[in-house]
């Protein structure tokens, strides 16, 4: 059995493609993941910058929650009506490309795929690390580690998109089956409310009794990283079964309402147990010690925790495949980002996916803990765009009821534009000008690309009507070394398509004897066609073979095809016994644009 068919599946038809289409609660695995485990940093970040103003800043948790809350809710809605707007997919991109112009478009798309890069290598990071303050023992082998669920992941995104979201279904519904019950017993009746937790607090020594504006600002953008991933499914709208709209719709809104609940309970229960932020205790992790003790489980869920972190990766194979397929028919990227592979899916988006995420955690050696407030730039960049677009989209529209959907639009464009600018301008030296150098590069590069296409749609007029066809004379060479069964059939096959017809062997200065018998058996065979016999100083054939292809002056009208003939073995460990001449004449020649290169393979029995 072929291997990749064995790793990947066998081939799918078109009509089959229903079968890697996702229903709302496959939609929360394929594409919800990295919203949802967001849960396990967001509040904590929030929480360490308050811890800054000591514990009077800690009593506006829950305050600034319901702002990230309130924040979430625009934002669900902005993007029901972008997914109604666009169900071709692109989310942020789709909709400046559409109402903000081209190249503020180009921003949403860099600021995405930097987003979603950053997504894969920092949830891998991120969930390994969990695992490794668990097991300390694995510490050396993080990196490895990392590498091979990326490889993981990527592998069964290849098989498509339902196998994906299918195979981390369950550890997503563990994950926020088990958070909404610890968050109810929590609420309710907590096993263990007075537990004492490990780790030293990080929280101001004197308590501030002003705590200021910029404070709370930074903590509110701090909070906003939980809502990272939020954009993913209006990204992928084409992902879903028919009608996918409708589909795509639900899922967003059980996302949403499913991140809600869940940043409100940890809200309430932040302030019930008092928690701060402490080092080597993460949190959720005191939230879930408070409510069912530490026993098995804690355990258990900390396990669930540190799978689904690294599986938030999944989200950007969701998402990233189908935004590049959109940049790549815009002719941004290259064409070969809109074709899907055997199994339905966008091989060469995943692919270059998982080599920038696998480039970024050999370059931080799997140690990307710090990155994680850095993702949220190019995610709330796009919250930024996609709002103000809908803002444009209703104003031109007009239609009723639009003063209050712009406004509502324009609000959280206001919102996500400033939390965008204080994570810029606070995680600046932190690693935050990653993302502002990348940004500009990629919009460039997708500018090169595009003007490279007009100049290519220019020359080879592609939107006009072709002139009439035009003879050529065809030269065509057959290169050999003896005369055999393969000869035959390669100037059988050159007679066929050419005016001219010449083969050609190349005699070595201490091989003239052989030359000379060759020239004897040509005249005995007579097959009717010319042949040329070079010599040579040099015991080289394909020199001599480039050099008389020259002097045959090849040009546009007057084309040389190099047909050559190839012996092909049945057992492929067979083909190091021949001489692969075809090869380096190949590459000799690949770059000439007035010689063709074919090889005429003769298929040796089975022994």
């Amino acid at each position: 059995m072929d291997l990749s068919r064995l790793l990947l599946g066998r081939p799918l038809r078109s009509s089959e493609a229903h079968k890697q289409r996702i229903n709302p609660v496959e939609g929360l695995s394929a594409l919800g993941v990295d919203a949802l485990s967001s849960v396990a940093y967001g509040p904590q970040a929030m929480l360490v910058v308050l811890g800054a103003g000591g514990l009077a800043a800690l009593r506006l948790a829950p305050w600034i929650t319901l702002a990230i809350v309130g924040l979430l809710a625009l934002l669900v809605s902005s993007y029901i009506q972008v997914i109604a707007a666009h169900p071709e997919g692109g989310g942020a991109y789709a909709v400046a490309r559409a109402n903000l112009g081209g190249a503020v478009s180009m921003v949403g798309a860099a600021s995405l795929v930097v987003d979603y890069t950053l997504t894969v290598a920092v949830s891998i990071a991120a969930g390994v690390g969990s695992l490794v303050s668990a097991f300390t023992g694995i510490a050396p082998y993080s990196l490895p580690i990392c590498l091979g669920i990326l490889v993981l992941v990527t592998g069964i995104n290849l098989r498509g998109l339902g196998e994906s979201a299918r195979a981390f279904l369950l550890p997503t519904l563990l994950f926020v089956g088990g958070t909404l019950v610890v968050i109810l017993i929590g609420l309710i009746h907590p096993l263990a409310p007075h537990l004492s937790q490990p780790g030293r607090a990080q929280v101001a020594s004197r308590d501030l009794e002003a705590v200021g504006v910029l404070l709370v600002l930074k903590a509110f953008s701090a909070g906003c990283s939980a809502l990272t991933g939020v954009e993913a499914i209006a990204n992928g709208v084409p992902l879903f079964r028919e009608p996918r709209q409708r589909r795509a719709q639900t899922t967003e809104i059980l996302l949403g309402s499913l991140l809600a609940a869940t940043l409100l309970g940890m809200a309430v229960l932040i302030q019930r147990f008092r928690v701060q932020p402490r080092v080597d205790d993460a949190v959720l992790n005191q939230i879930i010690g408070y409510s069912i003790g530490r026993g098995w489980g804690f355990d258990a869920l900390s396990i669930i925790i540190t799978l689904v972190l690294a599986l938030a990766a999944n989200t950007s194979f969701g998402g990233l495949p189908v935004l590049a397929s959109l940049l790549a028919r815009d002719h941004r990227l290259p064409h070969a980002f809109a074709l899907r592979g055997d199994r339905l899916v966008y091989n060469y988006g995943i692919l270059c996916l998982a080599v920038l995420a696998a480039l970024m955690l050999l370059f931080t050696g799997g140690n990307t803990n710090s990155l994680i407030p850095l993702y949220a730039i190019g995610v709330f960049t796009g919250f930024t765009l996609a709002q103000s677009g809908l803002v444009r989209h209703w104003h031109r529209q007009r239609s009723r009821g639009w003063q209050r959907r712009a406004a509502l639009n324009g609000a959280g464009a206001l919102a996500t534009g400033a939390a965008t600018l204080i994570f810029l301008t606070t995680k600046f030296l932190a690693g935050a000008w990653i993302v502002v150098l990348a940004v500009p590069l990629l919009v460039l590069f997708f500018v090169r690309v595009h003007r490279y296409y007009e100049r290519a749609a220019e020359e080879i007029r592609l939107d006009r009507r072709p002139g009439p066809l035009r003879e050529r004379e065809i030269t065509v060479v057959v290169p050999f070394n003896n005369i055999s069964r393969i000869t035959q059939e390669a100037l059988s096959e050159a007679i066929s398509m050419g005016d001219r017809v010449i083969a050609v062997t190349v005699v070595m200065a201490d091989d003239e004897e052989a030359g000379q018998e060759l020239e004897r058996h040509w005249r005995e065979w007579n097959p009717g066609v010319e042949l040329k016999v070079l010599h040579t100083e040099y015991h080289s054939m394909v020199r001599p073979l480039v050099g008389y292809i020259d002097s045959l002056h090849p040009s546009p009208r007057r084309k040389v095809v190099v047909m050559i003939p190839v012996v092909v073995p049945h057992r492929f460990w067979h083909t190091m016994l021949h001489n692969h001449l075809d090869r380096g004449l190949t590459q000799a020649l690949a770059h000439r644009h007035d010689v063709v290169v074919a090889r005429i393979p003769l298929l040796l029995k089975q022994d």
